[in-house]
């Protein structure tokens, strides 16, 4: 743990042993250069407690992306708790309350959501012991949010490849048909899109393809399967040395997060033509909401302007990186220093 802590460029991690659930728990602070920190908790059983503490680093790293390439007044930060075993409901209810009194004793240093794990009503949990928790009062689901967000990347996408952003008629391909992916679906569908949809859940994708009229694909062959642009909606990692040189779309843009396995795969992508729509600029929808409505008291009007813009940050995006003959990663990458640079707005 000493050596991930030194080699990583944020500014402090809170560390705790909760010895009752056997579980470590990671708050870690990437930055508060835009503001407060802030950031979802996720909650898994890690082989390691180290792989749990890596995992906060890199997504603490990505919220300070994310905040700062859609130039919004939060800090990136991110909530791990790493179980060394599944746990029974009462006990982990009462490991999230425990964290909950964590989070409170930073005195709004750091606020927390969802994340991989804690669901709503988990974060309903947290929210006994903490009033710095998002998600529990005015803005409910962040999904269908965080589609909103995915649904005008795409449209960006389409406009830098094919010079319109007009969706009608061609292919998108939804990777994790959940709380993302069917509302997502829905507005792809509503846009005259044909539609692939896949889904570990073969039973559940089926009956969502059957009620849009879309096309069922195995997970296992997603890669290999034509379509305009790919939207991985399910979990990161997505885009590799494995899986990229499969790949038969022209463009990306989906909802996970860290869909590329590592930095090179950015790369690749390019190298390959095929267009990346950052992820933490096009998933970002879902955090502007939760974080607006309820610790910035914005209105819901200004909330779905701002995640709209995001098809205006990534035309930016696009031409920067076109001009440079790059990945788009490496232009989004820019574009959140030079906001990080000269802080708040």
């Amino acid at each position: 743990m000493e050596e991930l802590l030194r080699g990583w460029d944020g500014e402090h991690v809170v560390v705790r042993y909760d010895r009752e659930a056997d579980a470590w728990i990671f708050i870690a602070i990437h930055s508060t250069r835009l503001g407060n920190a802030s950031g979802g908790t996720r909650m898994k059983v890690y082989d390691e407690p180290q792989d749990g503490l890596r995992d906060a680093l890199r997504l603490a790293e990505g919220m300070t992306y994310k905040w700062a390439g859609v130039d919004f007044p939060m800090g990136g930060g991110k909530g791990v708790i790493a179980l060394s075993r599944p746990l029974g409901t009462p006990e982990r209810d009462g490991l999230l309350e425990r964290y909950g009194e964590l989070v409170e004793s930073l005195a709004g240093g750091f606020s927390t959501g969802a994340d991989l794990g804690v669901g709503p009503d988990l974060v309903q949990v947290i929210g006994r012991e903490t009033t710095h928790v998002f998600g529990t009062r005015i803005a409910g689901d962040p999904g269908p949010w965080t589609a909103l967000g995915v649904f005008t990347a795409i449209e960006a996408v389409a406009q830098e490849l094919f010079g319109s952003s007009d969706l009608s008629g061609r292919t998108v391909l939804v990777q994790g048909v959940g709380d993302v992916g069917i509302p997502l679906a829905k507005r792809l569908w509503d846009a005259g899109a044909q539609l692939k949809l896949a889904d570990i859940n073969a039973k559940h994708v089926a009956g969502i393809a059957e009620e849009l009229g879309a096309e069922a694909v195995d997970v296992e062959a997603l890669y290999d399967e034509p379509c305009d642009i790919f939207a991985p909606c399910a979990v990161g990692a997505v885009l590799n040395a494995q899986t990229i040189p499969r790949l038969c779309c022209k463009g990306i843009a989906g909802a996970a997060n860290n869909q590329l396995e590592g930095p090179e795969d950015a790369g690749r992508l390019h190298e390959r033509g095929v267009l990346y729509g950052p992820d933490f600029i096009c998933n970002s929808g879902g955090a502007i909401a939760l974080l607006g409505l309820e610790a910035l008291s914005m209105t819901e009007d200004y909330v779905a302007a701002k995640i709209l813009s995001i098809r205006d940050t990534l035309k930016v995006i696009f031409r920067e990186a076109r001009e440079n003959n790059e990945s788009p990663l490496h232009a989004a990458e820019r574009l959140a220093r030079r906001v990080l640079e000269r802080g708040p707005a």
